[in-house]
């Protein structure tokens, strides 16, 4: 019910924009951008400084008009979205496109296999980057850069954990991905995956008793107010991406294009500036807000999840895969 809801939705502002567009804009590119990330959180102030930059930019011959908070639809939603040309734009972690027709997208974000945020950003713009993207555009989703969207660590209720043996049958909560489901398997707990914007419900009711995301998102989503512990598991290094519909992609100018890559360059170059600076703050201000930060056994859990993983996921990613990207 709810996801048909959103495709209505969707209709209706295809419908509006299309009607604009017959109304004496027939130049008009308009494009939307969705995310799931709040009005506040830093990837929605990046996404409004390349809306400005664009919209100025084109001198109205683009336009963006950005969707934050889940409004065209969850993470599964959008990635299917940007694929079929229902959405023409999103800010989404590449894994939750491996379910949906691009199953080694899931590599850059999986656990353990960035050594730090260098190596992170080396890879994604440079070979393994221009191999993705070109996997992307098999898939008709044109990926138009990559942001460190901030190091993962796992937040619990009420347990303190100080190793991997503590998250025993825990319940956590994961993004609708395989390879996050994987990954809580390796630590022996027991994945649900469900969209960001149902988490603080299912936190503050035990529907689950952890989830894991960057403090970025810890903070900016308000867990703070229902979970009592961050473990800094640093379990993942993780990247977000800006993906467009490749068809929506060439109906743009080759001179507008140059803007909105330019755009997004220099909004990228910001984002993660912003990202750095609140994970070293965030973990003083969240102790100040009553929450306790764990430093625990990180080598616990990387000697199981890091060859878990590559065994797992080694016949889909390639032979060979992991570790080529791990000597990069």
């Amino acid at each position: 019910m709810k996801k048909a809801f959103i495709f209505v939705l969707i209709g209706l502002i295809l419908c509006t924009s299309a009607f604009a567009q017959g109304s004496g804009e027939q130049d008009k590119i308009v494009i939307r951008w969705g995310s799931v990330h709040t009005p506040e959180s830093i990837e929605t102030q990046m996404m409004n400084r390349v809306i400005k930059a664009v919209n100025e930019g084109t001198e109205g011959r683009v336009e963006i008009q950005g969707f934050p908070s889940s409004a065209l639809g969850g993470s599964r939603d959008l990635v299917e979205g940007v694929q079929t040309g229902l959405v023409d734009m999103c800010t989404e972690g590449p894994a939750q496109f491996s379910s949906v027709g691009i199953p080694v997208a899931d590599i850059a974000e999986a656990p353990y296999i960035w050594r730090d945020r260098e190596h992170l950003s080396r890879a994604m713009n440079g070979e393994f980057g221009e191999w993705l993207n070109q996997t992307f555009l098999d898939n008709n989703v044109r990926l138009l850069g990559t942001i460190y969207y901030g190091t993962r660590q796992l937040t619990t209720t009420d347990t303190p954990v100080y190793s991997i043996d503590d998250v025993k049958g825990m319940m956590i909560r994961v993004p609708e991905s395989p390879l996050y489901m994987a990954m809580i398997e390796a630590w022996g707990a027991r994945a649900t995956p469900m969209n960001l914007g149902e988490l603080y419900l299912s936190l503050q009711t035990k529907v689950v008793d952890a989830q894991e995301n960057p403090l970025t998102t810890f903070d900016s989503q308000k867990f703070y107010e229902v979970q009592d512990y961050v473990i800094l598991t640093q379990h993942i290094i993780c990247p977000n991406c800006i993906f467009i519909n490749e068809n929506v992609w060439q109906k743009i100018s080759p001179e507008d294009q140059k803007v909105i890559e330019d755009a997004i360059a220099e909004a990228i170059v910001w984002h993660d500036q912003e990202i750095e600076k609140a994970e070293i703050e965030l973990q003083q201000e969240l102790e100040e807000k009553g929450v306790t930060i764990i430093a625990p056994d990180v080598e616990s859990f990387r000697s199981v999840t890091a060859p878990f993983i590559e065994a797992r996921f080694e016949e889909k990613w390639g032979v060979g895969t992991w570790d080529r990207i791990q000597e990069m």
